[in-house]
């Protein structure tokens, strides 16, 4: 565990518990689709993964989806290979996390996510850009706060 947090110190810093809420819209910002988030991103000290994030979605007419996301990491970033998702993330900058990951769910569907933390470590903002068949069609946009 120790080299993940050596060799991505960006990612340790948003070890934690987040509250937020998703904002999708398509290309021409129209909102598709809004619902709050409540994320735990970990560092297990045991077990095949280093890193560990728990996304947890709630919309306001009662729906609730909880998703998974271990990861393993090799050469400076983490990687994901779930039921859903397979993609890595590495920094950029003292502030900045990047993603890339290909929805397994979704053929043709890759997205492209960058991630700025505050320098207090208390707030972050992410946007992801959605492309299917190398055509922008959608993009979240995620304001969150660190509540532990």
């Amino acid at each position: 565990m120790d080299d993940i947090r050596k060799g991505m110190p960006v990612l340790a810093r948003h070890e934690g518990e987040w509250e937020g809420v998703y904002i999708h819209v398509d290309p021409h910002n129209n909102v598709l689709d809004q619902h709050k988030s409540y994320l735990q991103c970990t560092f297990p000290q045991s077990g095949p993964y280093p890193y560990h994030q728990i996304n947890t979605y709630t919309w306001d007419d009662g729906r609730r989806e909880v998703i998974h996301f271990p990861a393993t990491y090799r050469d400076g970033r983490i990687w994901w290979d779930t039921e859903r998702i397979f993609g890595s993330a590495w920094e950029i900058d003292p502030r900045t996390v990047v993603l890339t990951w290909n929805r397994k769910d979704e053929p043709g569907t890759y997205l492209y996510e960058m991630i700025q933390i505050s320098q207090d470590n208390a707030k972050r903002g992410r946007t992801w850009h959605w492309f299917h068949n190398d055509e922008l069609y959608k993009r979240t946009c995620i304001k969150e706060r660190r509540v532990a």
